[in-house]
């Protein structure tokens, strides 16, 4: 979800382990010079392609950081079984801990609104956005409601349940 902490958090839990790669999909989408397309946005054709690019890219990082002995910590918006299968797949046979922050759509929102006016977006498909990963994703992973806990604490649990994988 747009505004939910990924890019904080990530960091965060990528700071708390030893040997540890944060992998920033909006980082490895600028690398698109020209002709970028938002995952949400228009024309939806080549905002999907672009997904699915970005999600190879990510799958490919994260193997070769693995395969080097680091953690990779991946920040990126996952909204649907067919991506999350994709990663499951392509990472096989390494452990997979999926992960949803979930503080709800009012906080998401809010955080954009405080953010440095050169990262905030304009979206107004929470909703909708909302009810395709609970379809989609429901029952996958671990959807964490991070409503009322600090980046901090978030990033401490999340890298205390890793730990106990």
């Amino acid at each position: 979800m747009p505004g939910a902490g990924k890019s904080t958090v990530t960091r965060l839990v990528a700071e708390r382990l030893s040997r540890s790669a944060r992998l920033d999909g909006d980082e490895v989408n600028r690398m698109i010079v020209s002709g970028f397309v938002w995952a949400l946005g228009e024309p939806a054709d080549e905002a999907a392609r672009q997904v699915e690019l970005l999600h190879r890219n990510l799958s490919t990082l994260a193997t070769n950081f693995a395969d080097a002995g680091f953690t990779p910590v991946m920040d990126v918006l996952v909204h649907s079984r067919k991506q999350l299968d994709f990663f499951l797949e392509s990472l096989a046979p390494r452990e997979v801990l999926f992960v949803v922050l979930t503080p709800g759509i009012e906080v998401c929102k809010y955080r954009n609104t405080i953010r440095d006016p050169r990262e905030r977006f304009d979206f107004e498909g929470y909703d909708g956005l909302e009810a395709e990963m609970k379809r989609e994703l429901g029952d996958a992973g671990w959807w964490f409601d991070t409503a009322a806990l600090t980046p901090d604490e978030t990033a401490d649990r999340i890298v205390a349940s890793a730990a106990g994988a």
